[in-house]
């Protein structure tokens, strides 16, 4: 199934005010590809949010994207209706780029991806919020760190919820996401460019010592 073609199809009335088990529901029913679709245009700007930022690289997350709703699409029938659908599709994503990461070192992806124009994608809501200074912060912390952190302070994940889609324990996850917020405190405190990052009526964030990269 292609996500651009199927993105692009009139979104039926009466989908878009079920919730996602309903449509996980109807779709697995019916084989109701419009009721799939309606999942697709509801999670996919915030999951291609969350996999640029832990990418680094927006044509490989774009990628990524496509290819977690392609299996989400062909794996729905395995979907357990008592889950969370967010949860789920967020765990393919993640061993999706998992794979990927296998093949070449995201270190040098995240380098490349520092040097392009924070405003490239200025209709992107994390895009255009997230300081060169925070992504830089961001590139210190190792892949379970960071996909824990934008999963939970960014994407608006429960610790519950982070865990079911990396697939780790919680406890873990709670760990990664302490570690990654104070691994990025002490970035931010030490660069020359925090205060300007951050409008003089901006209310503080304690995440983040008052920096907002939330999607």
């Amino acid at each position: 199934m292609d996500m651009i073609l199927m993105d692009m199809r009139p979104m039926d009335s009466r989908s878009k005010d079920l919730n996602d088990i309903e449509l996980v529901m109807m779709a697995k029913a019916a084989h109701d590809d419009r009721a799939f679709a309606t999942l697709v245009r509801r999670h996919q700007a915030r999951l291609r949010a969350f996999l640029r930022r832990l990418c680094a690289n927006n044509a490989l997350a774009d990628d990524i994207a496509q290819e977690t709703f392609m299996k989400a699409h062909a794996a729905l029938a395995g979907f357990k209706s008592g889950g969370s659908f967010r949860s789920w599709l967020y765990a393919i994503a993640y061993r999706e780029f998992l794979q990927d990461a296998r093949k070449a070192k995201v270190a040098a992806r995240l380098e490349d991806a520092l040097r392009q124009d924070a405003t490239h994608n200025a209709d992107d809501r994390l895009e255009a919020g997230m300081s060169l200074d925070i992504r830089r912060a961001l590139a210190t912390l190792d892949e379970k760190e960071r996909a824990a952190v934008l999963l939970c302070d960014a994407a608006g994940f429960s610790h519950n919820e982070a865990a079911l889609a990396l697939e780790t324990p919680l406890g873990s996850v709670k760990t990664y996401v302490a570690r990654a917020r104070q691994k990025l405190r002490d970035h931010l405190a030490n660069s020359p460019a925090k205060a300007a990052d951050v409008a003089p009526d901006t209310k503080p964030d304690p995440t983040l010592n008052g920096v907002c990269y939330a999607f």
